[in-house]
C-alpha cells in the first residue's frame, strides 16, 4: 500500500523563521530589572536564546551572577510571560526570504510545520501577527506534548500532527538544541547561520549550512529529491 504523507519541512521559529531577539531580550530586561540588576545588551542575549522562557532566565541572571530559589524562577517566569505575551511582535520580523521559501516548498508539495521551545500559544499568536500561521499544518510548542527539544519526540509528534512522512523530512534550526532533537530523531538538519548560538553553528555539524533562505529550496531538495508527478490533462 502507497503512503500518501507528504515530505514535510519542519522549522524552529527563534533565530530561524524569525528575528525575534529584539522583544524576548526586552523582556528578559524587564525581569532582570525587577530583580535590580542591569539590561543585557542584544549581543550578550543572543547567545542565551534557545532553549525556552525559564533557560533564557537562568542564563541572564547567571549572566549577572545572581541564582534564585525555584519558587524565585516561578514568579519571574511568569513575569516573563505575561509581559512577553503583550510584546510578542513589537520589533520582531521575519527573516529575509522566509515567505518565498515557504511558497517553494508548497509547491513542490511539502507540508510545513513549526516545532520550538516557545509555548504554543504564543507561538501562534506570534506566527499568526507575522502573517504566515496559516502556512504551518502544526505548531508545536514546548507544552504541546510531554516533551520538549532536544527530545527527538518533540520533532517526531510534530511530524506526526502534521502528517507528514518522517522518512522524508527535514528539520530547519539555528542551534545546537535543533541539531541535537535532529539527529537523535534520525532527521536530516539544515542550519541557518543569522540565528542565535553560543557556538559558531557550523562546528555543531548540520547536514547543510544556508546562510539565507533563498537557498532553502535547493538545501531541501539536495536531502529529499521531489520530482513532481506530471498533471494529467481534463
Amino acid at each position: 500500500m502507497s503512503d500518501h504523507r507528504s515530505p514535510i519541512a519542519v522549522f524552529d521559529l527563534d533565530g530561524t523563521l524569525a528575528d525575534t531577539i529584539y522583544d524576548l531580550i526586552a523582556t528578559l530586561n524587564v525581569v532582570l530589572q525587577s530583580e535590580g540588576l542591569p539590561a543585557l545588551s542584544l549581543e550578550e542575549g543572543r547567545t542565551l536564546v534557545g532553549a525556552g522562557a525559564r533557560a533564557l532566565i537562568e542564563r541572564g541572571l547567571a549572566v549577572a551572577g545572581r541564582s534564585v530559589s525555584s519558587d524565585q524562577l516561578d514568579e519571574l517566569h511568569r513575569l516573563f510571560l505575561d509581559h512577553y505575551g503583550r510584546n510578542l511582535c513589537v520589533d520582531t520580523r521575519l527573516f529575509p526570504g522566509v515567505v518565498a521559501a515557504l511558497d517553494r516548498l508548497e509547491d513542490a508539495g511539502f507540508a510545513l510545520a513549526v516545532c520550538t521551545n516557545k509555548y504554543e500559544h504564543h507561538s501562534i499568536e506570534l506566527l499568526e501577527g507575522l502573517g504566515i500561521a496559516s502556512r504551518f499544518r502544526a505548531i508545536c510548542g514546548r507544552d504541546s506534548f510531554p516533551y520538549a527539544k532536544p527530545d527527538p519526540r518533540h520533532l517526531l509528534l510534530t511530524i506526526e500532527q502534521a502528517g507528514g512522512d518522517p522518512s522524508r523530512a527535514v528539520m530547519v534550526g539555528d542551534s545546537i538544541t535543533d541539531i541535537t532533537t535532529a539527529k537523535a530523531a534520525r532527521i536530516p538538519v539544515i542550519a541557518v547561520t543569522f540565528g542565535y548560538t553560543d557556538r559558531p553553528v557550523q562546528e555543531l555539524e548540520p547536514d547543510v549550512l544556508i546562510d539565507h533562505y533563498d537557498r532553502l529550496f535547493d538545501a531541501v531538495e539536495a536531502i529529499i529529491p521531489t520530482p513532481m508527478p506530471a498533471v494529467a490533462n481534463a
